[in-house]
């Protein structure tokens, strides 16, 4: 299995697009330079972002994206709800054997200690924003 890497990728996106806070919209095309892959990739990742009102878009010549918010307003929560969703693990793609003894109880058994553990990252990724980010991104250049 090959871990998904959108988080991060949304992420990356967001800080570039705080980095240029206060110029003219980013292309996706712009965006996808920076991360390194296709343009397509970059604006399905987008969708997301929009529909979670993070970013917004701006059509036609010198159009492209733009934070809806200050960076210092978006957690790395907000980020991954908008991407991720509410499962930090998720169960079987297909119900397990129910007349196996594992099977038949193991996702109600894993349901408290997966609500747990997500309840715990998402409150570690509100305690940094995308500004905090960019700082760190800023202070790595020099």
């Amino acid at each position: 299995m090959k871990p998904n890497s959108r988080f991060t990728v949304a992420i990356h996106v967001l800080t570039l697009l705080a980095h240029e806070a206060g110029g003219e919209p980013v292309t996706s095309e712009y965006i996808a330079g920076s991360v390194n892959t296709n343009p397509v990739v970059i604006r399905r990742l987008l969708a997301l972002l929009r529909q979670a009102k993070l970013v917004r878009s701006q059509g036609g010549p010198g159009g492209g994206w733009q934070l809806t918010q200050p960076a210092r307003a978006i957690t790395l929560r907000d980020v991954y709800r908008a991407v991720q969703g509410d499962q930090l693990f998720p169960m079987h793609a297909g119900a397990p054997n129910p007349r196996c003894p594992v099977g038949a109880g193991i996702q109600a058994a894993l349901g408290a200690p997966y609500a747990e553990a997500r309840l715990a990252l998402e409150r570690q990724l509100g305690r940094t924003t995308v500004a905090d980010l960019l700082r760190d991104v800023r202070a790595q250049a020099r």
